[in-house]
């Protein structure tokens, strides 16, 4: 099993939705704020955190918060090569870790931010995998998933310190932070 640990970040709602037509189908600013602390803050100032994403996920970013500012940014593509310096572009998720492997002494943390296959492959992989899950509780229209979280494979663990407690509210919508460590004896 790879050494790095994977974390995924994502929201999802009651049907494991995640986003319509290239967008979030919500707009949570909390939830906006905790997603750039968690992938942007570092224990250690001389080292940056990782941001993989697919192709699309990049292009659902608006282009003047491209790449995502203080990380790392590796986009998974075959065909995309128009991209800022400084932005990784790797063929599959393996190549993006053997990457992250070789820069491991200025990488503190990698987070996969998007979307659905990218998701899929890093929670179900053989990758040692942490879920930062915004529940989102509402019925949202979705055409991208998220996969279950398979509670054979995935543990439900009490939200680290930097995670949100107990129920938020947004334009309406409620939702709370879940976090989920995978098992290592699957």
């Amino acid at each position: 099993m790879s050494k790095t640990k994977i974390n995924v970040v994502v929201a999802a709602c009651n049907n494991m939705g995640i986003g319509i037509n290239g967008k979030l189908p919500w707009r949570l600013k909390q939830d906006m704020a905790f997603f750039k602390k968690v992938t942007s803050t570092t224990s250690d100032p001389s080292k940056k955190n990782v941001v993989i994403m697919g192709k699309n996920t990049w292009l659902s970013i608006p282009a003047k918060f491209r790449p995502l500012s203080g990380r790392l940014n590796i986009v998974l593509s075959t065909t995309l090569t128009d991209v800022p310096q400084n932005v990784y572009v790797v063929k599959s998720l393996e190549q993006a870790m053997d990457l992250v492997n070789s820069m491991a002494s200025t990488v503190e943390n990698v987070f996969v931010i998007g979307g659905a296959s990218v998701y899929k492959e890093a929670m179900f992989g053989s990758y040692p995998c942490r879920v930062y899950l915004t529940r989102v509780m509402g019925d949202f229209i979705c055409d991208t998933f998220l996969p279950q979280i398979d509670e054979t494979i995935f543990t439900r663990i009490p939200n680290p310190g930097d995670v949100p407690e107990g129920e938020l509210e947004d334009n309406g919508t409620k939702y709370h932070f879940v976090v989920f460590e995978k098992k290592i004896d699957i």
